[in-house]
């Protein structure tokens, strides 16, 4: 029976010193049988974008760079982790999938989401194929499937929702199929839609592959592993005063994932929940130490206060030029043109003449919605904001805050805080967060 969905993330693969620590921690449940999901290599999907902006651009000079140095990189971790015969087998095996990226990355006649999703899916696969390799040589009992041939999902490039009955038939056939193995090594991020189209299931999406695989199976536990202690109440690379949570409820978790946390894709929980799995945020760098728990806490839990930070903004507010309402009918319409352009609102706000929304800035997404806009109502964006999201908040923050930044838009809730600012002075809330 399959006992736990592991999760490792780039950074737990980015080198070979790091390939080598996940063989080490798996060493340690050579007894249980695991799913293993595996993201691309260190920064592998952000080299990707940059060759699907230069492939789009005609920029064929930075398109082969980054081809070359994407290659250099595999071939780097390769060498140093085979034997020159062996690492030479696998870098020919590498190649033919570079060959396949290169084919792909070139077909810039496809809609751009569907072409991200078909560039951006070969670090997974890059990164499975190589590890797989390597696990099998240290002695582990393993195999390699194809994530595209189990998670399906609908055509919402980028974004994908999961064929829930399709992809349960499919998973649970797993075991049945590979019944003596005791490791599975499989992709995260990435699936497959029914006319065969590779898609993605949202940026760090592995979080919600490993979800989607144990609720489909009843495993009894998720564990991702992470470069951090557990789940952080901030960003230990912005804030210097962290804490650890120890334990938080399923509904705190999906909050602050939904707010941005990025230790936990935001859908990540709801399947766990629904099939009352545990997920625990475990560290690799120092496996000995106590996990953070989701779940279903047995008594009262202490809300510590979080801090959540959302670079690279935009806000656009959104009103009619007749001065009609912002009534039930409009903001039908108007969320009606944000989903189909697939556009993930960060904060909403409605005021009797304008709709406003802080969004990830995307020109691809900007420049559409405008355009659809702009014939009956008047558009206001502004770019390069920043959304501070504040859970479990003090009054004296929010005084703070209102006192020292300039404000474009601000939301409270009796638990949450959100402001939208042209500049946010982290330095400045760090003091304020390590002296409340």
């Amino acid at each position: 029976m399959i006992s736990k969905v592991f999760k490792f993330g780039g950074a737990s693969v980015k080198d070979i010193e790091s390939v080598r620590n996940l063989a080490t921690i798996l060493k340690k449940f050579e007894n249980e049988q695991l799913i293993i999901v595996v993201s691309a290599m260190g920064k592998t999907t952000n080299e990707l974008e940059k060759l699907l902006k230069a492939a789009r651009t005609k920029d064929s000079e930075n398109l082969q760079a980054g081809l070359n140095q994407l290659k250099i990189f595999h071939h780097h971790i390769i060498y140093g982790l085979f034997e020159p015969e062996k690492a030479n087998n696998l870098v020919d095996d590498i190649n033919t999938l570079f060959l396949d990226l290169e084919n792909q990355v070139r077909r810039t006649d496809m809609p751009f989401d569907e072409h991200y999703d078909a560039t951006v899916s070969y670090g997974e696969l890059l990164s499975t194929r190589i590890l797989n390799a390597f696990l099998k040589e240290q002695g582990f009992d393993m195999v390699l499937i194809d994530a595209r041939n189990y998670i399906i999902t609908d055509l919402r490039f980028r974004f994908a929702g999961v064929d829930w009955n399709e992809t349960q038939i499919r998973v649970k056939q797993i075991p049945s199929t590979y019944p003596d193995k005791q490791f599975y090594l499989t992709q995260g991020f990435i699936g497959r839609a029914a006319n065969g189209s590779t898609t993605t299931l949202g940026r760090e999406g592995s979080d919600y592959t490993a979800a989607v695989f144990a609720a489909c199976l009843k495993t009894p536990e998720v564990w991702i592993w992470k470069d951090v202690p557990g789940l952080l109440n901030a960003d230990p690379k912005r804030f210097s005063n962290t804490l650890k949570i120890n334990e938080i409820s399923y509904a705190e978790a999906i909050e602050l994932a939904y707010y941005g946390a990025t230790i936990i894709h935001p859908k990540t929980i709801k399947p766990l929940q629904n099939a009352g799995i545990k997920l625990y945020v475990k560290s690799f760098l120092n496996p000995e130490i106590p996990p953070s728990r989701i779940g279903q806490p047995a008594g009262s839990i202490e809300n510590i206060p979080s801090y959540i930070v959302k670079e690279n903004q935009c806000l656009v507010s959104i009103s009619a030029r007749d001065y009609s309402f912002m009534g039930e009918r409009m903001l039908h319409e108007l969320f009606g043109l944000i989903d189909q352009l697939h556009i993930h609102v960060n904060l909403i706000q409605v005021s009797a003449l304008s709709l406003s929304l802080c969004f990830d800035e995307d020109r691809n997404k900007l420049k559409p919605l405008i355009e659809d806009l702009k014939q009956n109502f008047i558009v206001r964006y502004n770019e390069k904001l920043s959304l501070f999201t504040a859970r479990h908040y003090s009054p004296k923050l929010a005084e703070q805050l209102n006192e020292s930044h300039t404000i474009l838009l601000e939301q409270r809730s009796r638990s949450t805080l959100q402001v939208v600012v042209p500049e946010l002075r982290l330095w400045q809330i760090d003091e304020w967060i390590k002296k409340p």
